[in-house]
């Protein structure tokens, strides 16, 4: 099936105590979101890359792409105010058979994790990659807290991918503060969403303590 891929990076870095949004932050003299999109492209060099920024940030990344020399195809379009608008607006410009959603500061996604979600979300229409948790976690509730089985937990990753036809009716909803990511989305309508293992490595950068972390993965390779 055709796949695409809409990365969202309309961050502004207030976390990092950067001048400059934490997708453009460089990590080994790259900016993180060229590795994201790099990810994708390696994985796939025939997928459809739609980015998601900013309209303030939209000519600094064009410079930035110049300044780099970073020529890997990709369309740039404009964001929204929450993040679910943002995805809905990446929606209006790809038309493949398979929607992948991408946070663009998880710069580290594996390929195969890529491949586990696109196979997983062919064959029951949407997926998302989860990994286990490790540390004990309890529930706090106003004045109240109590140890739950981390068991059944899981901490969940993006790319969050699927069926388009599901994905695209699925954003045809009006927002509600509860979407967190697309998959809460998609699971209001009453799809199911199919969990597959993702990988260690694929760490959300939004804070120093992060970006600290990315910096070992770099200087290891």
């Amino acid at each position: 099936m055709t796949k695409s891929v809409i990365i969202v990076a309309g961050g502004k870095g207030k976390r990092m105590e950067s001048n400059i949004a934490k997708q453009f932050i460089e990590i080994g003299c790259i900016p993180i979101l060229m590795r994201t999109i790099s990810a994708f492209y390696n994985y796939d060099n025939n997928i459809t890359i739609v980015v998601v920024l900013l309209k303030k940030e939209i000519e600094f990344w064009k410079n930035l792409c110049q300044q780099h020399n970073f020529n890997i195809a990709h369309k740039v379009v404009e964001g929204g105010k929450e993040r679910f608008f943002s995805v809905k607006n990446g929606l209006q410009y790809v038309d493949t058979e398979l929607i992948a959603i991408h946070d663009g500061v998880r710069p580290f996604v594996s390929a195969q994790t890529i491949e586990n979600c696109f196979a997983s979300a062919e064959q029951f229409g949407a997926a998302i990659p989860v990994m286990k948790i490790e540390e004990s976690i309890r529930f706090v509730e106003e004045n109240r807290n109590y140890a739950v089985e981390r068991k059944n937990y899981v901490m969940v990753q993006t790319p969050q991918i699927f069926k388009s036809e599901i994905i695209k009716s699925a954003y045809n909803q009006l927002f509600e503060e509860r979407f967190t990511d697309d998959a809460s989305v998609v699971e209001n309508m009453g799809q199911a969403i199919f969990l597959t293992e993702g990988n260690r490595e694929n760490i959300k950068i939004t804070t120093i303590w992060d970006l600290k972390i990315a910096e070992t993965f770099i200087s290891e390779k």
